[in-house]
Formats: C-alpha cells, sequence, structure tokens
C-alpha cells in the first residue's frame, strides 16, 4: 500500500505527491471522483481509494498548527 496526498488538479490531471516527496502525474478519471485538493489516496491493488480518515486527521493536524501559529 502506498500513500499520497492529491497536491492539485490541472485540467484533467492530478497531481498528487508521494510519501518519499515525489510526484506523480495522473488523468484524474484514474482517481476517485468528487476528491479535493489535500485528500489523502492509497494505492491498493492496482486502484486508489480515498482515506477519509487521514484526510480528516490531516486537516485537523494542519488546522492545530495554524492555530498555533497565529495566535
Amino acid at each position: 500500500m502506498r500513500k499520497f496526498v492529491l497536491d492539485r488538479i490541472e485540467e484533467n490531471k492530478a497531481v498528487l505527491e508521494c510519501e518519499n516527496g515525489e510526484s506523480v502525474t495522473l488523468e484524474i478519471k484514474a482517481l476517485p471522483p468528487n476528491i479535493k485538493e489535500g485528500d489523502v489516496l492509497v494505492f491498493e491493488e492496482g486502484s486508489f481509494f480515498l482515506n477519509e480518515k487521514e484526510t480528516e486527521e490531516r486537516k485537523q493536524k494542519i488546522k492545530n498548527l495554524m492555530d498555533l501559529l497565529f495566535e
């Protein structure tokens, strides 16, 4: 299982950041529907899946860091 974060969507392409910091560009149709920038995706058994739990945890962690930074 490999994890990725959706960095951005450009036209019909998605740019994913891998755990090791490398970027991968894919056709958007290869990913689950209704994904958004910042979503955590896992690649298993030849397909990408949205990991809702890790996406929410990541968003909360970023929010907490922002709160600390701007207190």
